[in-house]
């Protein structure tokens, strides 16, 4: 059978110039991103968060499979569980299960297995990888380019919420199977990480690091 096929919707049409002032815009803008471990505990408006995920969820996929669920966490209760499970893992981590290379790695940013702003950030965002769905009459269908699709999709997400003013941190707490016990997700679900999203305490610090110049991440053939 073959594909059913929409027009295109017309892209802007725009100048060069406005084509080049469009990206260098978007540049500047994500340009201060950064991510943020100390929160303010104030409430972020729930809209822009359903916003963000709505944009997280037009991103491409393998085979238009669209193998991703976000699940929106603002329980103060369940924060504080997540927190705690996070922690059992990440403490794990650093006073052992980490390779020494890895914990030298992570040194100039100055993180160990404490994570309140688990607890602190008022949303967590934890995205769930589907690696199966199913159909309509119960069976299941594979999933193709699981990951790349869950990443991609996890990156408009990050912008998304940028876009709006908020503050981010993803968080990988490894192993990650307490999350999907926890917020309940069926057994073709496994979390890929958890975005903290929230406002950034007015007294909050990053790390002064560089990033890699356009020559070291850019090849034009």
């Amino acid at each position: 059978m073959p594909p059913k096929l929409v027009p295109l919707k017309p892209y802007p049409q725009l100048s060069d110039d406005e084509r080049v002032a469009g990206a260098e815009g978007f540049l500047n803008a994500i340009r201060s991103r950064r991510t943020v471990r100390d929160f303010l505990d104030r409430p972020v408006p729930m809209q822009a968060i359903k916003a963000a995920i709505a944009a997280a969820g037009l991103a491409p996929n393998g085979a238009n499979r669209q193998p991703w669920h976000f699940v929106v966490v603002s329980d103060p209760a369940i924060k504080r569980t997540i927190r705690e499970a996070a922690e059992v893992e990440e403490r794990a981590f650093y006073d052992g299960r980490a390779p020494k290379e890895w914990l030298e790695a992570l040194e100039p940013l100055g993180t160990d297995w404490r994570k309140p702003f688990l607890e602190t950030a008022p949303v967590l965002i934890v995205v769930f990888q589907e690696s199966w769905g199913r159909v309509p009459s119960g069976g299941r269908v594979k999933n193709y380019y699981v990951t790349e699709s869950v990443g991609i999709a996890t990156g408009f997400l990050l912008a998304a919420l940028h876009a709006a003013g908020l503050a981010t941190l993803t968080h990988t707490p490894s192993p990650m199977g307490f999350l999907r016990d926890l917020l309940k997700r069926p057994s073709n679900e496994k979390a890929a990480m958890i975005v903290v999203v929230g406002h950034a305490a007015e007294d909050a610090k990053v790390p002064a690091i560089e990033k890699k110049s356009f020559d070291e991440i850019a090849t034009f053939v």
